[in-house]
């Protein structure tokens, strides 16, 4: 083992500063501080970065959003993200920030969802909380983003329910779009809920679970064709798919609600209640988007990525991959997460990063003067 004596003024400046940081930790840390340690971390320093928490008017209603980049010159990236009711702007601070070396990246907690819930009026809110309307919201948000950061085009990644309501704007208005970015994309929903309770039932069936078994069988046929799904039958599959990988690969259930306790995103008095509008905008939007089927949407005009967890069961990627194949688009790219399920921004943030540097960032530069370098 090798040992080393240090002695001198190195010696000294050294024991300060561990004499220091020590006088700094506590046995019991504050919220406060955990986040501002956090907070420090990831500050923006360079001289062309952006790093802006704010409300904007958006669709008649003030709607947070959290704007972050090394350089706001790079493009835009709005990230859409799921639920109805389920920000992503908690886990930020883990999650993108890689991201923001080559993106300006905004996390927006729609109508319904996060801060933007609790700094509105619910019952002022409660008659605009339809799928339409969040379409609107998203159109807005971006013409908003073109004119502040003087881009004629921005991508949208939309996630999960973000998905639904992000590839029907793409539709609408592609020509604002370098890209649109679909990750846990939603196709059709009735289908993904056959094959997520299928997935479920064999897994509990290979493990010899009763009550799992039981229970799954006691809501078949389920997801029948032309029928409604039951709110209770959902919370049922749900619970089983949930447990075995089908929301998070090898975990049984989801972690936001643990990265948000340390977000800067949120302040002490909102952090507890970030996801308070989850259940809320569910019971608006839950049995509109449990009838979604966007297979009519064959053609976008902009590029198209897929990004899908191998293992996500909860809006299942075999559909999303059998559309990807049947859609048109001037440049698709579909990506696998192995080591993921519904949740790639918490599972595989590096390979994310990966994936959106090489197949999604060199959409938004122009392309070569003729005879120029290559």
């Amino acid at each position: 083992m090798w040992k080393t004596r240090l002695s001198g003024p190195l010696f000294v400046a050294l024991l300060c500063v561990a004499q220091a940081v020590a006088s700094e930790l506590s046995p019991a840390m504050s919220r406060a501080d955990a986040v501002g340690v956090i907070a420090e971390l990831r500050r923006i320093v360079a001289p062309r970065g952006v790093e802006r928490y704010e409300f904007v008017d958006v669709g008649g209603i003030r709607q947070f959003v959290s704007i972050r980049g090394q350089d706001r010159a790079n493009p835009v990236l709005l990230v859409v993200h799921g639920g109805p009711g389920f920000p992503t702007s908690g886990i930020a601070w883990w999650a993108t920030r890689p991201l923001e070396e080559y993106f300006t990246v905004v996390h927006w907690d729609q109508r319904g969802a996060g801060r933007t819930h609790l700094a509105n009026d619910p019952a002022a809110v409660a008659p605009t909380m339809t799928r339409a309307r969040f379409v609107d919201d998203i159109e807005e948000l971006v013409a908003w983003l073109r004119t502040e950061f003087r881009q004629d085009k921005v991508f949208v990644l939309g996630t999960s329910w973000g998905s639904v309501i992000g590839l029907e704007f793409a539709s609408r208005r592609s020509d604002w779009l370098h890209a649109y970015i679909g990750m846990g994309q939603a196709v059709d929903i009735p289908e993904s809920e056959r094959r997520g309770h299928a997935y479920a039932l064999a897994a509990a069936r290979a493990e010899g679970n009763a009550q799992a078994i039981a229970e799954l069988e006691s809501v078949m046929p389920y997801a029948a064709p032309g029928k409604p799904i039951p709110l209770e039958h959902i919370v049922l599959e749900r619970k089983w798919s949930d447990h075995y990988g089908g929301v998070m690969a090898y975990r049984q259930g989801q972690v936001d609600g643990m990265a948000v306790r340390l977000s800067p995103e949120y302040p002490d008095e909102d952090a507890a209640r970030a996801y308070a509008g989850n259940g809320w905008s569910q019971d608006f939007l839950l049995s509109d988007v449990l009838g979604v089927d966007l297979g009519h949407v064959t053609r976008l005009d902009c590029p198209l990525l897929v990004l899908a967890g191998r293992h996500d069961r909860t809006v299942n990627s075999s559909v999303a991959r059998e559309w990807f194949d049947a859609v048109e688009a001037p440049y698709k790219h579909f990506e696998w997460f192995e080591h993921s399920a519904h949740e790639i921004l918490a599972e595989e943030p590096g390979k994310l990063l990966l994936t959106l540097v090489q197949h999604a960032r060199p959409l938004a530069d122009p392309p070569p003067a003729a005879g120029g370098a290559p």
